[in-house]
């Protein structure tokens, strides 16, 4: 298979325009009146019996995964366990496993494609990884191996199926813990079909299902070979979704009980063996298998993942954070009526130029002082309650889903550092492939990074019966006083 680098994802706004492709942390869920009234009615009478049998058939789970384990060492459970408990507790769980999944409403698991064995590929990957149903998939895949957290073997039920799974335990707590991980994973993927296959969720956390997140490389450090398997909800409303912004837990597993039927497609593809240089790079190897499960879903293939606790997209060296609160931002100036669009980019480099929550009114034509003192929040503010200027129109330029990430990397760096605009916009036009200034040149502290100015628009739905503006206000650059640039605002016309 040809290498390549994964398709790239520019837009930092959950909700962008029409060319612009999804933000992969955000699922948001429009119920028509009908269709709250048929949840309201089925959850108050469906869902709850459902869960309910469902947590028992949970519980019944718990003798057959003890049993399979009961009087083994550890030495004994470093070795696949064969015989008798295998026949009983495996069959036993996985048939009390399909049974819970079908009380929650998955009444119909349809496999395409044809599962490869042990030797073909001993690592199965999955995506994408988009809600805590997922572990559906390990029915079709005849309960493979996983991958999961030490903390969860302290988890009642989950702990005990943990330990029948002879699941690979990682600590994040404990940095040797992913030495031994790798060792391990290792080892069995090299067992030449002793052990059974090992199933992997290589993005590492839940998306929305509109792009895959970047792949971890523990999935493909042994450099064996994988095949992908591609989940798919096929349902006309999508309950599943567990996004990090998003509903929660109880609101998608109440909505997706009371769902009449739920659907799952499982589908494998076609084994995927690593040429030499992918089996010694790890990273390119999770790539290149990125890109092909992305192509066959036909959703983008971002640099998206989760650091820590917060969602981030990686440009060149760099791993910048997608901030909530920009979300936040946005959501309250579309309800003054405004929405992204140009500024003036001629902001002086290097030099702040502070504002206070008047002058940032006037900035962004916002007279309704709730609407000002919540916008004004989302930024930092110093001992006398003013904000940079540089930090409003960066993050202004987050919510605009019409400049890419290099464009976005150059602004930034333009107005951020001491770097002069000549300087930067000869960077910009060089063949390197980076816009980065120098390495004894650091971009202002105060500045959000990967952030380039813009300005606002008026939203066409709110401000319909206003006269239309020039249009040349948003392009020519205007200053005041030589302290930095004044945000331009332009009309947007309706669409036809």
């Amino acid at each position: 298979m040809s290498q390549g680098s994964p398709g790239d994802w520019a837009p930092l706004d959950p909700t962008p325009g029409p060319s612009a492709p999804p933000n992969p942390f955000v699922h948001e869920l429009h119920l028509s009146r009908l269709q709250r009234v048929k949840f309201c009615l089925l959850g108050a009478l469906l869902a709850p019996i459902r869960v309910l049998l469902a947590f028992i058939v949970l519980f019944l789970l718990w003798p057959f995964a003890w049993l399979q384990v009961a009087g083994l060492t550890e030495e004994q459970l470093q070795e696949p366990i064969t015989g008798w408990r295998k026949t009983v507790c495996h069959n036993g769980v996985l048939g009390l496993s399909r049974l819970l999944f079908f009380l929650l409403g998955f009444l119909r698991i349809r496999v395409r494609g044809q599962r490869a064995s042990c030797l073909q590929a001993p690592v199965l990957v999955a995506a994408p990884h988009s809600t805590f149903f997922d572990p559906i998939v390990l029915l079709p895949c005849d309960l493979p191996k996983v991958v999961s957290r030490a903390e969860n073997l302290s988890v009642p039920v989950i702990g005990a199926l943990l330990r029948f799974n002879q699941a690979i335990l990682v600590s994040r707590h404990d940095p040797a813990s992913r030495r031994r991980v790798v060792e391990e994973v290792r080892r069995r993927a090299t067992s030449g079909g002793k052990w059974p296959q090992v199933l992997f969720f290589p993005e590492g956390t839940c998306s929305n299902k509109k792009a895959l997140l970047k792949f971890k490389p523990g999935a493909f450090i042994a450099g064996v070979p994988v095949q992908p398997v591609l989940i798919r909800y096929p349902n006309s409303l999508d309950t599943t979704s567990w996004a990090w912004r998003g509903p929660g837990v109880l609101k998608v597993l109440w909505l997706t009980a009371s769902q009449p039927c739920s659907i799952v497609d499982v589908e494998f593809l076609p084994v995927y063996h690593p040429s030499l240089e992918e089996s010694r790079d790890p990273t390119l190897y999770a790539n290149n298998v990125q890109r092909v499960m992305a192509q066959a879903l036909g959703i983008p293939a971002t640099e998206c993942e989760f650091v820590g606790s917060l969602p981030v997209i990686v440009v060149g060296r760099l791993k910048v954070a997608l901030e909530p609160q920009l979300w936040e931002l946005r959501r309250v100036l579309r309800k003054a009526g405004l929405s992204p669009g140009c500024v003036d980019a001629g902001a002086e480099p290097g030099r702040s130029r502070m504002i206070s929550q008047e002058e940032f009114a006037r900035q962004l034509q916002l007279s309704d002082p709730q609407t000002v003192a919540g916008a004004f929040s989302y930024f930092q503010q110093d001992a006398n309650g003013l904000v940079d200027f540089r930090d409003v129109a960066l993050a202004l330029a987050a919510l605009d889903g019409n400049r890419s990430l290099e464009e976005l990397t150059c602004l930034a760096f333009e107005v951020s550092s001491r770097t002069s605009p000549s300087v930067t916009r000869s960077m910009r036009s060089s063949s390197a492939p980076t816009c980065a200034p120098p390495r004894y040149q650091m971009p202002h502290p105060q500045a959000a990074p990967l952030l380039g100015p813009t300005g606002l628009c008026r939203h066409p739905s709110r401000r319909a019966t206003e006269p239309p503006q020039p249009p040349e206000l948003a392009s020519s650059p205007q200053t005041q006083g030589g302290q930095g640039p004044t945000l331009c605002l332009k009309p947007i016309s309706a669409p036809a």
